[in-house]
Formats: C-alpha cells, sequence, structure tokens
C-alpha cells in the first residue's frame, strides 16, 4: 500500500499562505469587538437596557471629546499613565533580579521561596493602608502597591524559566570551561527570556487593574482614571464611568503590546503567540 501525502497550501505557497492568514487573524481580531458593540447598541436602540443606568456606544464618543476638551481628562490619563510606568518599572527590575538570583542559586531559593510565596498571596490592595501610615497620603503608597503587585508576578515567572532551564545546557556549557557569567549569558537568559517576557505582559496588564483599584480607594491630589471612574459610579453618570473604563483599557492595550514587542525584539528566537492577535 502507498500512502502519497499532498503538499499543504503553506507548503505550496508559503508566503500567499502567510498573508491570508494575517488577513484573517485582523478580521477575526476586529469583527469580534464590533460584533458585541453592534448588539449592545441595538439593546440600547431597542429599550432593552435602561441607557440612564447603561450607556450606548454612540453616547461614548461624544462624551470623550467633551472631557478631552475640558482638559482635565488629558490630565488624569497622563497621571495614571505615569503611575503605572513607574510601578512597572520598579517592580519588573525588581522581580526580574530576585528571580534570576533564585532560579541560578538553590539555597537562595529555598530560604526566600516560603517567605515570598507567603507574601504573594496577600491582596495588594489590603497593603494600601499600611503603606499610606509608612509612607503618607502622596504618590509613594500607589508607587508601592504598583511595584509589590508587579514585583511578585515577574519574580515568579522569572525564577520559573529560569529554573525550567534543562540541566544539560548547564553542563555543556561547563565542558566547555564556560564561566558562571558566561554560563548566564550565553545559556540561561536565552533560554529563559521568552517566558519573562510572558510574565512581564501578565505584569503589565494586573498594573493596570491594581491601579485602577487603588485610585477608587486612594487618588493623590483626585486624579487618575480609576478616581474618574469613581466619581462618575457616585454621580451617577454612565457616559462618563464608560469613557473611563475605555481609556483604562486603551492603556493596558498599549502597554501590553509594548511589551510585546520588545519581547520580540529582544527574544526574536521565541515561538510566536499567534493567538494573541494580529501584532
Amino acid at each position: 500500500m502507498t500512502i502519497v501525502r499532498r503538499p499543504s497550501a503553506a507548503e505550496l505557497d508559503p508566503r500567499g499562505f502567510r498573508r491570508r492568514r494575517r488577513a484573517l487573524d485582523i478580521t477575526l481580531a476586529i469583527a469580534v469587538p464590533v460584533l458585541l458593540l453592534a448588539l449592545w447598541q441595538l439593546a440600547a436602540i431597542r429599550g432593552w437596557v435602561d441607557r440612564a443606568e447603561v450607556a450606548a456606544p454612540s453616547d461614548i464618543p461624544g462624551e470623550a471629546r467633551r472631557m478631552f476638551a475640558d482638559q482635565h481628562l488629558w490630565s488624569d490619563t497622563w497621571v495614571s499613565i505615569k503611575r503605572i510606568l513607574i510601578g512597572f518599572a520598579y517592580g519588573s527590575v525588581g522581580g526580574i533580579a530576585v528571580g534570576v538570583v533564585m532560579g541560578m542559586a538553590r539555597n537562595v531559593r529555598v530560604a526566600l521561596d516560603p517567605t515570598l510565596t507567603a507574601l504573594y498571596t496577600v491582596p495588594k490592595l489590603a497593603l494600601l493602608p499600611v503603606f499610606l501610615i509608612i509612607f503618607g497620603f502622596g504618590e509613594a503608597p500607589v508607587t508601592a502597591v504598583l511595584t509589590i503587585t508587579v514585583f511578585f508576578f515577574v519574580w515568579i515567572s522569572t525564577m520559573s524559566a529560569v529554573v525550567s532551564v534543562p540541566e544539560t545546557f548547564d553542563e555543556a556549557a561547563r565542558s566547555f570551561g564556560a564561566s558562571r557569567w558566561q554560563t548566564f549569558r550565553h545559556v540561561v537568559l536565552p533560554s529563559s527570556l521568552p517566558q519573562v517576557f510572558v510574565g512581564l505582559r501578565i505584569a503589565a496588564g494586573v498594573a493596570v487593574l491594581t491601579l485602577v483599584g487603588v485610585e477608587f480607594v486612594f487618588a493623590p491630589g483626585s486624579k487618575g482614571i480609576g478616581y474618574v471612574i469613581n466619581q462618575s459610579r457616585q454621580l451617577l453618570l454612565p457616559q462618563q464611568a464608560y469613557v473611563g473604563i475605555v481609556v483604562t483599557a486603551l492603556i493596558g492595550v498599549a502597554l501590553t503590546w509594548i511589551v510585546r514587542i520588545v519581547g520580540r525584539l529582544l527574544a526574536p528566537w521565541a515561538p510566536k503567540d499567534e493567538g494573541s492577535g494580529p501584532l
């Protein structure tokens, strides 16, 4: 019996297949949110939802233009972006450094892992009152909460990535006389970097979520997107609340995409994340 294998479309026309696949990815990524918005708008038009409580999608652009024209939304957005970037930077650097050390040094990992794991389970917003007492009522408590939140996500992913590097890689490096630094530079770092950026992407989204939660409770200077959303809730202004939600989502998407693009530039050997969208 003879088995004949026919070449696939990707093999017959690789460039055309990638182009069609790219077009399909973009179409699907756009079609789903457009369909959801259309259903939402239809529900508002048909009266299935109360527009006094649930704003229609068509109400949001006009309200956004008004809020940006008044300048206060620009200010709130920029304040939130600065808070996220500062906390994300501090937490990422700390998480990567501790994760690498714990991943490469077993004794350090055994000593610190139980304590850090216990602290990881503590709700980060529960620490806000403690930080307010320690740092006062400025930006420092917000930065501290964001830093700790990002730190734990990045630490876990980095340590796991370093520990997961096959021992045979390390043995091969040592057999060639590689030093500890050379082993890290040429073996551990390339092997673990893709997983580290996965952790950074997760931490980027969590940082945005945490900031909104913090600004609901405490917003220095009464500034920030979370403060805007909370004020809209208290004043029963759903249009403004949805504008704040949309702006928050855009900040989260932008930060996640930036981390993803940087990861592709620094680790081009990593497998492509085909399910992550058209980018």
